[in-house]
């Protein structure tokens, strides 16, 4: 055997080298290594690719052979278009944001080729997702060879997420929600105690009733924490040791409206609040004011049950009960019963709204109930109270309407409009003889170790 040692070969005359004859067989020794930066043909490939750190994908686009892709679908949902398959093609993409859940990346094809044996996309729908495709034949078209759907994060030892107004209170961060929203958790602590959250969920407050209407009824309250991962005074409606536990995914935020006041022509209740959730939590709306209207087919008298209930209204004959609170029945209880309305001259007071911690008001012959007392929680660092029920109407200028309960409540009316509840805190309208007031809307708060 001939034995010729240089140490490059190259052509004599152009760009082309030619080493043997066509049939032949070259043979590279044990131990050789064959380097190939991924622009020489006649090698392929060795499984993997080079990553293109610099062009970080936010769009639709067409990948090319030996490329790997970070796609970052925070923005969106888009696709990649495979480039043209031929034996050993490979190209890969992965989850830059880790937001594939939420916004898929979809994998389509060149034309009529496939992927894993089938003339269609795939679709990339998990957080932290990658893959990796190579083209094997037409029978099978391209093939994933690799895949994880988990990807590590680094880790702070602490809850990392986005989402709401974000602030911070000592060693605790804090996401408020004033509107519907998602709660994005992107990273989880090393030590499990530190993945509790700590909630408040407030629903939307019910509107006032009326003709004598009854006070608007609290959006339903809740709250959990776990001292000392979360700690701040809470309400005493907060559940003991009830945080919830952070996983990596995408929290929908629900943040119920208030309820319609009602008006006097034509006489219905007022309408109850929207309910408000977070992950496995979710409060009810307050319930609407009772109305006065005996008429045929009209709007029977008592208030409407919810998180907290809205109160009786007012009347010289009918029944002017409260409607029942924490419906649906939860525990510790999200809300109040509202308060039962006068049947006695001269003003037939109708009756508050039931609060987070307490029952509405009842009517007396010459005043208005006032709406039930919200609940205080500090879970924002200062001490802020939510979800008090309405106040109840009263007839006549000589008669006294129901104040608002605290945390919100909205005041009654005496032939006058009653006051709507504060936005942002589930209180309840006030009721009157006209217009009655509207229900304030919900928010959704919570708390968790970030440092």
């Amino acid at each position: 055997m001939s034995k010729i040692e240089v140490n490059a070969i190259e052509p004599q005359c152009g760009t082309n080298l030619t080493v043997g004859a066509s049939g032949d067989t070259i043979t590279f020794p044990s131990g050789t290594t064959v380097v190939n930066n991924g622009s020489q043909t006649g090698f392929g490939r060795t499984g993997t690719v080079d990553w293109q750190t610099a062009d970080i994908k936010t769009a639709t686009f067409t990948a090319a052979n030996g490329e790997g892709y970070f796609c970052n679908t925070s923005g969106g949902a888009f696709t990649v278009n495979l480039p043209a398959g031929s034996a050993g093609v490979i190209v890969s993409v992965s989850d830059y944001t880790r937001t594939f859940a939420t916004n898929n990346l979809t994998i389509s094809p060149n034309g009529s080729e496939k992927i894993g044996g089938i003339a269609g996309d795939a679709v990339l729908n998990i957080n932290g997702q990658a893959a990796t495709f190579v083209y094997v034949d037409g029978t099978e078209g391209w093939i994933n060879v690799q895949e994880t759907q988990t990807s590590q994060t680094g880790s702070t030892g602490f809850i990392m997420a986005t989402g709401g107004t974000e602030t911070t209170c000592g060693n605790c961060k804090i996401h408020t929600f004033t509107g519907p929203g998602t709660f994005q958790v992107t990273g989880l602590a090393n030590t499990p105690a530190n993945n509790a959250m700590g909630y408040m969920v407030v629903a939307g407050g019910g509107g006032g009733g009326g003709e004598l209407g009854g006070g608007g009824g609290a959006g339903g309250f809740r709250e959990g924490r776990n001292n000392p991962i979360t700690p701040y005074t809470a309400s005493p409606l907060a559940a003991a040791c009830s945080a919830l536990t952070a996983t990596v995914s995408s929290y929908p935020i629900t943040v119920g409206g208030g309820g319609t006041g009602s008006t006097s022509s034509p006489v219905v209740k007022g309408d109850s609040g929207s309910p408000s959730s977070f992950d496995t939590i979710t409060s009810a709306g307050g319930g609407g004011g009772g109305s006065n209207n005996s008429s045929p087919g009209g709007e029977t008298m008592p208030g409407i049950a919810g998180g907290s209930g809205g109160g009786g209204a007012g009347s010289a004959d009918n029944n002017g009960g409260g409607g029942a609170g924490n419906t649906p029945s939860v525990s510790p209880p999200q809300g109040s019963a509202g308060g039962t309305a006068s049947l006695s001259a001269p003003n037939y007071g109708a009756a508050g709204g039931g609060g987070a911690t307490a029952v509405g008001g009842g009517g007396t012959s010459t005043a208005g109930g006032a709406g039930g007392a919200g609940a205080s929680t500090s879970i924002t660092g200062a001490s802020v109270q939510r979800a008090g029920g309405g106040g109840g109407a009263v007839f006549g200028c000589g008669g006294t309407a129901g104040s608002g309960g605290a945390g919100g409540g909205g005041a009654g009316g005496n032939n006058t409009c009653g006051t709507d509840g504060t936005t942002n805190t589930g209180g309840g309208g006030g009721g009157a003889r006209g217009q009655a007031g509207n229900g304030g809307s919900g928010v959704v708060i919570i708390r968790y170790k970030f440092q």
